[in-house]
């Protein structure tokens, strides 16, 4: 299991990537919500705005996507850390351990990428996300 920093932004996590990227190198990869089940959640105009940014560096993993005003409001507040497994049980557990007393706001769930992945604030209100790549 991997803990990573996910950082989510009001419609320049591109910009924020390459960023990061040019001082720390590495190899930044995007998914766009164009084209995804969940386009129609965000705005229109938001079709090649990034759903799953990640840089890869000799500094580790960065995580990033965009996200609007109701879900981004104050700079500072919008992080979440990120699980990544690919062992199903150990997620299950790790998810329902993690999110006893807090508050889930995606259950844990197959999803269109192949993986089982929800979110939450723990009881002591940090956000978390766990994503469990499914074989």
């Amino acid at each position: 299991m991997q803990v990573n920093a996910y950082l989510h932004f009001n419609g320049n996590a591109e910009e924020a990537l390459e960023f990061y990227r040019s001082a720390l190198g590495g190899e930044v990869q995007i998914m766009r919500f164009e084209g995804s089940p969940v386009a129609a959640s965000v705005p229109a105009d938001w079709g090649g705005k990034v759903m799953h940014g990640v840089l890869r560096s000799a500094a580790g993993q960065l995580m990033a996507s965009d996200a609007t005003h109701e879900r981004v409001n104050t700079p500072g507040d919008n992080f979440a850390l990120s699980l990544s497994t690919e062992d199903e049980a150990e997620a299950d557990g790790v998810f329902a351990k993690l999110s006893a007393g807090g508050a889930v706001t995606m259950p844990f769930e197959k999803t269109f990428w192949g993986a089982k992945f929800g979110m939450f604030t723990d009881k002591y209100g940090i956000s978390w996300m766990l994503n469990c790549q499914l074989s």
